[in-house]
C-alpha cells in the first residue's frame, strides 16, 4: 500500500465492465484510488488481512459484483456487514442479476443500494458516474469505527 487511502473497492470478474467502471469513475473523477478485486476472496482478502489488528484504513465504498468466482458476492456482503469494524462501509451492489431473491437477500443482509447493470454502453457510463458521484462526494458517512 502506497500511503494513499484506498477509496473504492471494486470487486468485478467482468473485463469488459471493469474497464467500463474504472473508466466512468475515472472520468467522473470521484475517486484517487480505487483498489480492484477480481473474486470474492480477494476482496475478503483485501478487507480483513491482518486480523483485528490491520493497518490499512477501510475503503469508503464497496461496488460489489453478485455472481463472483471463488466466494459469492452475497458471502461478501454478509462478511461486511457481520463485522463491527466493516459494517459501516457502504456497500452498492452492480451486477447483471436483476432476480428478485437476489435484491431482497441482499437488502436483508444491509446492502445500501442495489443497481443492475445497463446493458448498453451509455447508460452503464451514465450509472456509475452518477453513484460515484453520489457515494463519493455527497454522502456523509458515520465516523470510522476505532
Amino acid at each position: 500500500m502506497d500511503g494513499l487511502a484506498v477509496e473504492i473497492l471494486l470487486v468485478e470478474d467482468s473485463d469488459t465492465d471493469l474497464e467500463l467502471t474504472l473508466r466512468a469513475l475515472k472520468k467522473a473523477n470521484v475517486a484517487n484510488r480505487i483498489e480492484v478485486a477480481r473474486d470474492g476472496q480477494e476482496a475478503l482478502d483485501f478487507l480483513f488481512r491482518g486480523g483485528a489488528g490491520r493497518a490499512i484504513d477501510n475503503p469508503r465504498l464497496v461496488l460489489l459484483d453478485l455472481k463472483l468466482p471463488k466466494v459469492d458476492g452475497l458471502d461478501v456482503l454478509r462478511a461486511i456487514k457481520e463485522n463491527p469494524k466493516t459494517r459501516t462501509i457502504p456497500v452498492v451492489i452492480l451486477t447483471s442479476s436483476s432476480e428478485q431473491k437476489d435484491i431482497v437477500e441482499s437488502y436483508n443482509l444491509g446492502v445500501n443500494s442495489y443497481i443492475v447493470k445497463p446493458v448498453e454502453f451509455d447508460g452503464f457510463m451514465a450509472a456509475v458516474t452518477e453513484l460515484g458521484l453520489y457515494w463519493m462526494l455527497l454522502n456523509r458517512p458515520p465516523p470510522s469505527v476505532a
